[in-house]
């Protein structure tokens, strides 16, 4: 028993370096532009580097949830990893930068393995009453990538090449990838009619996977680049609408006649999975702004210098993980979905409270609210992500965690291009004309440059109270979901039930006892 919960801490420690790779990514990243542009040029496109990675990861997410439900976690894992490490590589020798664009598709093929399967490999190791455990672990993970990531990529870039930056990946990514295939072992699993490797392949559904991709990339694509590369009502941008509204009808009637889909009619069925797509989708346009628009009214508004202005949003992923961590003592007691209410009621008085700050007011203000804002989401999202995964079994598990993570990074997506334009409608009614954030934010930077640095600073600060009041109202929207569509018990899969008579049809789906738990021996 020892060394199986042993050979269990070495699959957890692979699934941190995992997270890890996954969550420093983007910060560590975001830090080079200055050097990459220098070296390789293309200023006019280096949004792309994380534009291409978060298509590739978003778009890719529903289809390995369902490869890892057909032919297991462990080799969409490895896979994954590889795909990342391979994109990692050819990074660090792109020569310029539309290969490194290219290749950070490459990378971000792989990141959409990660995300899903390490968060679907956490329940499939522990049980209901264990896996906060795990989770805690994986959300301090992020936490502390997104803290450290910054100041990892700075001293990278101040001090060796910018290509370290992704090299620094390898040794990670390799060590994480030794103890996956050394330590982690599936069961053998049954499966509805016993058929050949080949007969498996040619069963997924390769079509809607096509679909689904085309229609989540053409659509992302759309949302990242308008109102930034073109106008929102020009005629590319009408265009890529227009395409992936059409790429979604296609998805709608090859998805119905596929035998297996990729994107089963039940994952919006199910009322308890379709209200948890539902919250997470608004928690992903909570999350703009801080992420986006915090760091901007730190300096802007504010003056502070940017690693101070970091300090400001950081604290919010300080709180996070040890609210995840303690939320199951309250939803052990009320259950997951009015635990998860009281996290995002929470989380919408902080929001209405920001615009309640003073101006230009003081650095501690926006960081306690941060503090706050991060331990009441701490406490919506772990419960409704633990709790869903509870109410399916092994061969369902890893294409409902990808459904939930894959609307959490959609209304991440829509809300940047939802709130950016926001924020610019606000700047231009305040400064009359035309107003871009990015533009007065660089203007700041350089005071002497500007005739009225104040009135630009009102602006900017009016602009994010906006923001975060259209983040209010995405959390009231999020809690009225939980009110009116999730149920108030979570119809949980009991994982050792006792004895009992053959269930009838209705309910033999809740009382279905998942699977053996993955072995670690």
């Amino acid at each position: 028993m020892a060394q199986a919960t042993d050979r269990r801490g070495a699959v957890v420690a692979a699934l941190m370096l995992v997270m890890a790779l996954a969550a420093l990514d983007a910060t560590i990243v975001s830090t080079a532009v200055p050097q990459i542009v220098g070296a390789l040029g293309g200023f006019s496109v280096f949004s792309w580097l994380f534009s291409g990675y978060l298509l590739a990861a978003t778009v890719t997410l529903p289809v390995y949830g369902k490869l890892s439900d057909t032919f297991g976690r462990k080799p969409v894992l490895v896979v994954g990893c590889v795909l990342f490490l391979l994109g990692s590589a050819l990074c660090a020798l792109a020569w310029n930068m539309a290969a490194l664009i290219a290749f950070r598709v490459v990378q971000g093929l792989g990141g959409g393995a990660l995300q899903g399967t390490v968060q679907t490999l956490a329940a499939d190791l522990y049980p209901l009453k264990e896996r906060p455990k795990i989770q805690a672990k994986l959300s301090t993970v992020w936490a502390t990538s997104a803290v450290a990531g910054p100041a990892v990529g700075g001293l990278i870039t101040a001090y060796t090449d910018w290509r370290w930056i992704f090299l620094i990946n390898l040794p990670v990514g390799a060590l994480a990838l030794w103890l996956i295939v050394r330590h982690l072992h599936e069961p053998a699993r049954d499966t509805p009619a016993p058929e050949t490797r080949a007969g498996v392949w040619k069963r997924i559904d390769w079509p809607g996977a096509l679909a689904v991709f085309a229609a989540g990339g053409v659509l992302l694509t759309a949302l990242v680049q308008g109102g930034v590369a073109w106008d929102w009502l020009s005629a590319p941008s009408l265009a890529l609408f227009a395409t992936g509204l059409a790429c979604v009808a296609v998805v709608v009637v090859v998805e119905r006649r596929a035998a297996d889909p990729v994107i089963p009619g039940w994952v919006w069925r199910r009322r308890t999975i379709a209200a948890v797509n539902l919250a997470l989708g608004s928690l992903g346009l909570v999350m703009v702004a801080p992420t986006v628009f915090l760091p901007t009214y730190a300096q802007s508004v504010l003056g502070l210098a940017p690693m101070a202005a970091g300090f400001v949003l950081s604290v919010m992923t300080l709180s996070w993980p040890v609210s995840a961590a303690l939320s199951q003592h309250v939803y052990r007691r009320i259950g997951f979905r009015d635990t998860a209410m009281l996290g995002i009621g929470a989380a919408a008085c902080v929001l209405f409270a920001f615009p309640l700050l003073p101006y230009p007011g003081s650095a501690w203000q926006p960081a306690l609210l941060m503090l706050l804002l991060g331990a009441a989401l701490g406490l919506f999202q772990l419960p409704l992500i633990v709790g869903v995964q509870s109410t399916v079994g092994w061969a369902e598990r890893g294409t409902t965690t990808a459904s939930v993570l894959f609307c959490r990074q959609i209304g991440q997506t829509v809300g940047a291009a939802l709130f950016g334009a926001v924020a610019n409608g606000v700047l231009s009614a305040r400064l009359g004309g035309s107003g871009s954030l990015d533009a007065v934010a660089k203007a700041l930077d350089d005071p002497d440059s500007v005739a009225d640095a104040d009135k630009l600073r009102r602006a900017v600060d009016a602009a994010v109270d906006a923001v975060y009041l259209g983040a209010a109202g995405a959390a009231v929207v999020c809690l009225l979901v939980l009110v009116f569509l999730a149920p108030r018990r979570f119809p949980v899969i009991q994982e050792a039930p006792d004895p009992a008579p053959e269930p009838s049809p209705q309910t033999a789906q809740l009382t279905h006892t998942p699977p053996e738990e993955p072995r670690t021996d």
